[in-house]
């Protein structure tokens, strides 16, 4: 082999190198991208919707460890949040801040209560007309509850198609991996189509 055809080699080799290292970082430290597998957060967000998430506003996460530096600003009520699932923590899941640290959290017949007051909520939709008393399950009616510092409550907008804090509790800031951004695709599978009027819309 020549050294001029060493020399491309090497070019393209690093080149390469240097695109999966940026890819890498970015991926890690900026912005991730995720696909939305079920139905919990309709109608903000649909199955088959795709975001972006920003992984540095609350601080990026040195690899390895719970560290975080440099946040631009703490999770506040109404975040849209991709997190590790509390039960399982190799499944991602993607829900609604609801309760902030010490806040007091009650759901009384599908209505939310944050410090005895009623959660204006206008992106919540509600499938089912039935309300299920707490003694059958927490879905309708539950807490109240106190969430503890360095924790979150989170529920999905869909809330009767929602598996969220009123069943396997609170949040713990460790878990977060970023807020959700936007949509960058959105694919219709039960009718084979793309939802243009979505891409590019702002997640909130």
């Amino acid at each position: 082999m020549s050294a001029k055809k060493k020399s491309v080699f090497r070019e393209y080799a690093e080149a390469i190198i240097v695109a999966a290292v940026l890819a890498l970082f970015i991926r890690t430290f900026v912005v991730q991208a995720f696909k939305i597998p079920s139905g919990s957060m309709k109608n903000t967000i649909l199955v088959g919707d795709h975001i972006l998430v920003n992984k540095f506003i609350y601080g990026t996460r040195i690899p390895f460890t719970n560290i975080k530096i440099l946040p631009v600003r703490q999770p506040k009520r109404g975040d849209i949040i991709v997190f590790k699932y509390p039960e399982n923590e190799s499944v991602d899941f993607i829900k609604r801040l609801i309760g902030m640290p010490g806040d007091v959290v009650q759901v009384i017949d599908k209505v939310v209560y944050i410090n005895g007051k009623p959660l204006t909520e206008p992106y919540t939709i509600h499938k089912d007309s039935e309300i299920l008393p707490r003694a059958l399950e927490p879905r309708d009616n539950f807490g109240p509850v106190t969430v503890p510092p360095h924790e979150y409550f989170m529920m999905g907008d869909n809330r009767d198609r929602s598996r969220d804090s009123r069943f396997w509790g609170f949040l713990n800031e460790n878990e977060i991996l970023g807020k959700a951004m936007i949509i960058y695709w959105s694919w219709d599978k039960n009718n084979d189509s793309v939802r243009w009027g979505r891409i590019g819309r702002l997640v909130k």
